[in-house]
């Protein structure tokens, strides 16, 4: 199977050889590594991700470091570009560390209100049954994530393999380092695993690190994003893969 960096062309159900290989894109998998915001749920659903954005800038401001920010670094709807830009100014610093505590405490309010993602329960316990090993890798705090699984009663279906943000932020998706991660703790080779995610950087890390990759999309543009990207499979349900994995359920 070529890499997913290269492949092109969306899947359809009037393709049936391509049809094929997402089944068994789908069933050789033996660990399945989950990207957390996206494909297990929406973490940010009822906890503005624009909104903690702007209180991380105005945070910045208030002592005095405003200026660490460009103009467009400081529109930025997304908290973790906030924080990446903080680190490319000071990599490692105390600043950087009060910063990332400050997001993780976001996320963990986040947590509380996260909206699951459609048949992502169902799936997680689906794969978990047929004996495939499930792994989280994901640029979010992993204490947000422990928190989250806990809450749902998944946690048992992943511990102890989540995998996530440190104070190393050069190590975050794209970079390969959480997935390698997961594959050493589990004793996996690259070929035996399939990612799963909705962001162009988790697609990279996927190349990157020789996992197969399976996008989710929850809309058009997720979807058009991905293709561009060079994504071959994406689906805009998890129902679909249930189905390959449970027929009939």
């Amino acid at each position: 199977m070529t890499s997913d960096a290269t492949q092109t062309g969306p899947v359809t159900a009037e393709t049936g050889d391509e049809t094929e290989e997402l089944r068994q894109l789908i069933t050789r998998a033996r660990v399945v590594l989950w990207d957390f915001d996206g494909p297990i749920c929406r973490l940010f659903a009822r906890h503005s991700a624009e909104g903690v954005a702007r209180d991380l800038v105005r945070w910045l401001g208030e002592r005095g470091l405003g200026g660490l920010l460009s103009e467009e670094e400081r529109r930025a709807d997304d908290p973790q570009d906030v924080l990446r830009a903080v680190d490319r100014r000071h990599p490692g610093s105390d600043l950087v560390a009060e910063l990332e505590e400050r997001l993780t405490q976001e996320e963990l309010t986040a947590a509380a209100s996260a909206m699951p993602t459609a048949h992502a329960d169902p799936l997680i316990h689906t794969w978990r049954a047929v004996g495939c090993r499930l792994a989280v890798t994901t640029n979010n705090s992993p204490r947000t994530v422990l928190a989250y699984l806990a809450g749902r009663g998944l946690l048992p279906c992943f511990t102890p393999h989540v995998y996530g943000r440190t104070r190393d932020l050069a190590r975050l998706k794209p970079d390969p380092h959480c997935l390698r991660q997961a594959l050493t703790a589990i004793g996996a080779a690259p070929a035996a695993a399939l990612m799963i995610g909705d962001t162009v950087s988790d697609l990279a890390a996927a190349s990157r690190a020789g996992v197969g990759f399976l996008g989710y999309a929850r809309n058009p543009a997720k979807e058009e994003a991905l293709r561009r990207a060079g994504a071959r499979f994406v689906v805009q349900s998890l129902q679909d893969v249930r189905a390959v994995l449970a027929p009939g359920r």
